[in-house]
């Protein structure tokens, strides 16, 4: 099959993602394979090109918001059909028996594993999953719609559960990409007023068509202190800039995988009157089904901007420059 690969990871500009030929993959006997429909692009498929996660699997494959169909199946997979509409998401697996995982917090294992970083994802017509991490899909939303759901949706849904919002809050999200605007609708669904402060004017005017209460450029204040923040844009000199925008006792989340280094905080002007700064790591498969119920449920839906999966390459460049609102799909055209 024909399938993208970071040969060598670098500036996207400069070609480090390439189209080459793999074979298609074998399932392990507790794997699905997947034909791949549709696969979203993510901000972590630019971080894993460009270098800024060090190489986990040299030449992967990336992509981890996958729709597709259940194409085969190891031995010992039960209660999977060919033919079978699934999601494939970025945690890949967990080792199941650590600390972390009898606590409910398997997102914290050491032993976790990511699709599209440890093992090949979404951006070619074939993919595997372990059947248990394995999304089953409404079956109401197309292939496109579904796909940033799968991480953008997830990510987005456990960050907004770590900024510890208050019913009826105010929610401050910097940042106004795929998991950001997925986010903000939930949010709003549950009673709280959303500011958006990002760069792009772009996603200014669809913060506001989705409803948010104000839409300002990131290095601005809303309009008024916020109880909760989200920061979703992947630039460390906003920490500050957030933390100093929160009421007391307010709590700002970083949703990201990767973030520019911090500058140094003023504890009496960003953190004092017990303001929290809480980092985000992956998700657990709790967090994927009850934000696919939710979003059911509040018809949460992705504003998307379709790619053939042979343009790949250019719909990273697009995301890096900020070409689009929402967020990217890749539809499959490829053999």
């Amino acid at each position: 099959m024909h399938a993208w690969s970071v040969i060598e990871p670098g500036p996207v500009g400069s070609g480090p993602l390439r189209l080459v030929e793999k074979p298609v993959p074998v399932p392990d006997d507790d794997e699905l394979l997947v034909r791949v429909r549709a696969c979203g692009v993510c901000r972590t498929d630019l971080h894993v090109t460009e270098g800024d996660l060090p190489v986990h699997r040299p030449g992967v494959t990336p992509g981890h918001e996958v729709v597709g169909v259940v194409a085969g199946f190891g031995g010992a997979v039960r209660g999977f059909d060919v033919g079978e509409r699934v999601g494939v998401a970025w945690l890949r697996r967990t080792d199941g028996t650590c600390a972390y995982c009898a606590r409910s917090a398997e997102n914290l294992c050491p032993a976790s594993r990511y699709t599209g970083w440890d093992a090949d994802g979404g951006y070619a017509p074939y993919t595997t999953v372990p059947a248990a991490f394995a999304y089953r899909l409404p079956g109401d939303l197309d292939d496109v719609t579904l796909a940033p759901l799968l991480c953008a949706g997830i990510i987005g849904h456990r960050a907004l559960r770590r900024a510890a919002l208050p019913a009826g809050g105010r929610l401050g999200l910097y940042g106004f990409g795929g998991s950001a605007h997925l986010c903000a609708q939930v949010a709003m669904a549950e009673g709280a007023v959303v500011h958006v402060l990002t760069r792009g004017a772009a996603a200014r005017k669809l913060a506001l068509e989705l409803g948010a209460a104000s839409a300002r450029d990131a290095a601005e204040m809303p309009p008024e202190p916020l109880d909760s923040a989200i920061l979703f844009a992947p630039v460390g000199d906003l920490v500050p800039v957030a933390l100093r925008a929160l009421d007391r006792g307010g709590t700002l989340a970083i949703a990201g995988i990767h973030l520019s280094d911090v500058p140094a905080l003023r504890y009496e002007t960003d953190l004092f009157y017990e303001k929290q700064l809480r980092s985000v790591t992956s998700n657990t498969r709790e967090d994927g089904r009850e934000f696919l119920a939710l979003a059911a449920e509040h018809a949460v839906h992705a504003t998307t901007h379709p790619y053939p999966l042979s343009r790949a390459d250019e719909a990273l460049r697009d995301l890096k420059a900020g070409r689009f609102d929402g967020a990217a799909v890749l539809v499959n055209d490829l053999s």
